[in-house]
């Protein structure tokens, strides 16, 4: 065999089948690089580290990922993006420390079905506030009483939140807290603030990954509105209270709050798996009454949309009648009339340009 012939095939057979991807849920959190190159070889990606020792190559496990946040300093080849999403990996552009979400690059392997839900409700105002209130009533583990304004369960929050950020701040002997999150003046704010504000950041990456693989719109959200996350928001003030709030209360002595924020969330990630359970509770708020496990990486199904028939299959000449509504006045040619036969010349101009040349 010769040399072309063989790095062909090394090429065919690390390119990714549908039996070999996985399930979003089964995915390890998140991958946080910074100040690395990303490359593509035969075998895989890998990232190429400098080190006291030189320049190392570690190989990264993409189809086991969730989501890679790059940091500052990194560069990444196409063919590598272009092997992430294969994989289904969502690649994000974070600041430095994961601080910020620039942009985002998402598979295209997915079909519409949540996103058209996440339309609907979004779109309709009574089905949004239902979304809202369903959201509220998971968040505070209470029932929320019927005809309670949006404007209501704000001051709920607020309540609870800074209730809940007295009872840490009392559990760690914390003095004084009052939650700030100011870029312009990063590297002054508490320790605290320091490691919830990572920690979110985290989480938003982790969020937007379980959002992206349902192919559900980041931008589409039902509390918050007017930025391309406010559908992660949503989502992720889901867990602030139980995963981030405490975690970053615990590091008020950190001297490096940040670095251990990111690597101790990354740890609860695995242990109480959380992709999962955000997978769950989207496809809770966006169908409460019918949950589908529809996690899955699922190959491009194309559907023709009709206002009275539904979903109708793509990739069919419907000249032969096949989808005529019952009750139409459309023949078609079934009754042993041929349509395109009896159409006048002006009927050919008017409704398909100028007649085909014979």
């Amino acid at each position: 065999m010769s040399t072309g012939a063989r790095n062909d095939a090394r090429r065919r057979l690390g390119a990714p089948t549908l039996a070999m991807l996985p399930r979003i849920a089964d995915s390890l959190s998140f991958l946080y690089m910074e100040s690395v190159r990303i490359t593509q070889d035969d075998t895989g990606v890998r990232a190429h580290v400098e080190s006291p020792r030189g320049v190392e190559k570690v190989y990264i496990p993409t189809a086991s990922l969730g989501c890679v946040l790059l940091g500052p300093g990194t560069s990444i080849t196409q063919q590598a993006m272009a092997t992430f999403a294969r994989h289904g990996t969502s690649l994000i552009c974070v600041g430095a420390g994961g601080v910020r979400s620039y942009a985002n690059i998402a598979p295209s392997s997915l079909t519409t079905g949540w996103l058209e839900k996440q339309a609907r409700i979004w779109a309709d105002d009574d089905l949004r506030t239902q979304a809202a209130v369903r959201m509220y009533q998971q968040r505070f583990n209470l029932t929320v009483p019927e005809g309670t304004t949006l404007a209501q369960l704000r001051g709920m929050e607020g309540q609870r939140v800074k209730a809940h950020y007295r009872l840490l701040a009392d559990k760690y002997r914390v003095k004084w807290f009052k939650r700030n999150y100011d870029p312009s003046n990063w590297d002054s704010q508490d320790p605290v603030n320091l490691a919830l504000s990572a920690a979110n950041t985290c989480l938003y990456g982790v969020v937007h990954a379980a959002i992206c693989a349902l192919g559900c719109s980041p931008a589409l959200g039902f509390v918050h509105s007017g930025t391309q996350h406010a559908f992660v928001y949503d989502i992720a003030d889901l867990y602030k209270a139980q995963v981030t709030i405490p975690l970053a209360f615990s590091l008020h002595t950190s001297g490096n709050p940040e670095r251990e924020a990111r690597t101790k969330l990354r740890e609860q990630f695995r242990l109480v798996r959380l992709l999962p359970r955000i997978v769950t509770d989207i496809q809770h708020v966006l169908d409460p009454d019918n949950r589908q496990p529809s996690a899955d990486r699922v190959v491009d199904i194309v559907h023709l949309w009709d206002p009275e028939l539904g979903s109708l299959p793509a990739g069919v000449n419907y000249a032969d009648g096949t989808d005529t509504a019952e009750g139409s006045d459309y023949t078609d040619g079934m009754d042993g009339s041929d349509p395109v036969l009896d159409l006048d010349h002006d009927d050919i101009l008017t409704n398909l340009g100028e007649s085909w040349p014979q």
